[in-house]
């Protein structure tokens, strides 16, 4: 017994009742069975508790963060009567279960009404019980295990999230070597590099005289011997032709000069 007490001792139970004799009654059941307990008569201060509240001006159904209402003791679970102004305990469960930050926290339901339409959209929304009033401490029994099995869902999602964050990390330190890795030159494909060969202008070659053989000389100089030959022979003729015409010729005896 002494154990158990320890135990329950570690868990925190936030109450939520507009009736104050309902909610002494729950305290001191609690409390009886060894639960540290907080006590709200509203489901906007139980938000408020929690470190939500709402914003009526822009978005009423939406609740946000309040860092300076944020409970400094950890909350393991929340009881909550259904029939509240204001915020009903349906209302209030549906906003814990939208909360990232909150949603894992077990949220049991009272009622002094049984109605079972009432008892199945609860559990549907998340409820993990749905208690019917006056509560029992025989109730409260059944409340522990939903705290242990949300401990336990918690510690196997811890070394998820840390695997997780791990891989995200390690991915951006490759990320960073691939950007910090100077990038080698790409090489141009093959068609690329014949296309440019194309394109270049293209030196004109030099042609490079080529050594006369022995027998072409010789036929050069006699082809440049046979012209002059033909030449001389030429001017030869031409004066031969001019003499002839200043020398004298005789016919019958009559010398006639041309």
């Amino acid at each position: 017994m002494g154990m158990a007490a320890a135990e329950s001792q570690q868990y925190h139970v936030l109450a939520v009742d507009d009736s104050i004799i309902d909610r002494k009654l729950i305290e001191r059941l609690l409390k009886t069975s060894s639960y540290q307990v907080t006590t709200v008569d509203s489901g906007s201060k139980a938000l408020e508790f929690l470190g939500l509240h709402e914003n009526d001006e822009s978005k009423p159904n939406t609740p946000c963060v309040s860092p300076k209402n944020h409970q400094e003791v950890e909350v393991n679970l929340v009881i909550t009567d259904y029939c509240m102004p204001g915020m009903t305990g349906y209302d209030l469960l549906k906003k814990i279960k939208e909360s990232s930050s909150l949603r894992n926290i077990p949220v049991v339901i009272m009622s002094s009404e049984n109605v079972p339409s009432r008892i199945t959209r609860c559990l549907e929304e998340g409820a993990e019980e749905f208690f019917l009033k006056p509560v029992r401490l025989a109730d409260l029994n059944r409340l522990k295990p939903h705290i242990k099995r949300t401990k336990l869902k918690e510690k196997q999602e811890t070394p998820e999230k840390v695997v997780e964050n791990s891989e995200e990390v390690q991915q951006q330190q490759q990320q960073q070597i691939q950007i910090d890795q100077p990038q080698a030159p790409q090489q141009q494909p093959l068609a690329q590099q014949q296309q440019f060969q194309i394109d270049q202008p293209q030196e004109p070659q030099q042609q490079i005289p080529q050594p006369q053989s022995e027998a072409t000389i010789e036929q050069q100089q006699q082809s440049l011997q046979q012209g002059n030959n033909n030449k001389r022979k030429t001017m030869e003729q031409g004066h031969s032709t001019e003499t002839d015409r200043t020398r004298p010729r005789y016919n019958s005896g009559i010398a006639t000069v041309v």
